[in-house]
């Protein structure tokens, strides 16, 4: 069954991506459509592959912001959830800025933000940490309230103390939603590495997008974009990963 199981979730998306491309294909040659403005799944592939070394030149930046950003917003983030989750004062205090700070755009604040940290490495960094940072304190915030009241209660009776009840039950039982939060932000943390290298950077798969677009190499910039998207889902399945061997009781942690 969990074979079957498998296959199903890659055969289908798999399936559904062939008949996409197949699609794309063949409506860019039938109608004779300009390279500019759709280049055909054929002309990305070749621009993919002779462009390689420079695609993946500006892959290891974007990959490296993206995990410094996403570690950096775990690190900071999980701390934070577990003072507001356990904490009435901090909760009122803290939990609306919280709110207030991911209301405003990340592409608004990102020129602040280069004038702050430079256009290297560490202005990217903030940015996909910020667009990270929410999620992963929601999730966590929300696990760690959700854990069944009769557990604490039971280990009260056994006289665990507050650590105790904290690192046996309530974490253990805060992680499914703490990897939940973990899979939006690492995908998330991609979006704000763009975003930075967007505003202002000498690399990255952003970078090479926007010089792309401007010299009208629309194929190349299509195989930039595939390239954060495949970043993005490897990202996300090493994610899933961890969860998988970190909670390998949870049987939804695949998916």
């Amino acid at each position: 069954m969990k074979i079957t199981n498998f296959l199903q979730a890659v055969i289908y998306p798999l399936a559904g991506a062939v008949g996409i491309v197949l699609i794309w294909e063949f409506y860019t040659r039938y109608f004779s459509v300009s390279q500019i403005v759709l280049p055909s799944p054929s002309s990305i592939a070749d621009a993919m592959f002779a462009e390689r070394e420079l695609l993946l030149k500006h892959t290891w930046p974007t990959l490296l912001e993206c995990i410094y950003g996403f570690g950096l917003a775990m690190v900071i983030g999980i701390p934070i959830a577990v003072c507001v989750a356990n904490s009435r004062f901090l909760n009122l205090t803290f939990y609306p800025i919280l709110i207030a700070t991911q209301s405003v755009p990340k592409v608004a604040i990102a020129p602040i933000i280069l004038v702050w940290f430079g256009i290297g490495m560490e202005s990217k960094l903030v940015i996909a940490f910020l667009v990270a940072f929410f999620p992963i304190v929601v999730d966590t915030a929300t696990g760690l309230r959700a854990t069944p009241a009769g557990l604490i209660e039971l280990s009260r009776a056994f006289r665990a103390s507050p650590w105790q009840i904290f690192t046996k039950v309530q974490f253990p039982a805060a992680l499914p939603f703490i990897f939940s939060g973990a899979k939006v932000a690492v995908t998330l943390a991609v979006i704000g590495a763009v975003i930075g290298e967007f505003v202002g950077a000498n690399e990255g798969l952003g970078n090479l997008l926007l010089t792309a677009n401007s010299q009208l190499d629309t194929p190349l910039a299509w195989a930039a974009l595939i390239t954060l998207s495949l970043l993005g889902i490897l990202l996300f399945l090493a994610v899933a990963i961890a969860e998988k061997l970190l909670m390998p009781w949870n049987s939804s942690a695949v998916h």
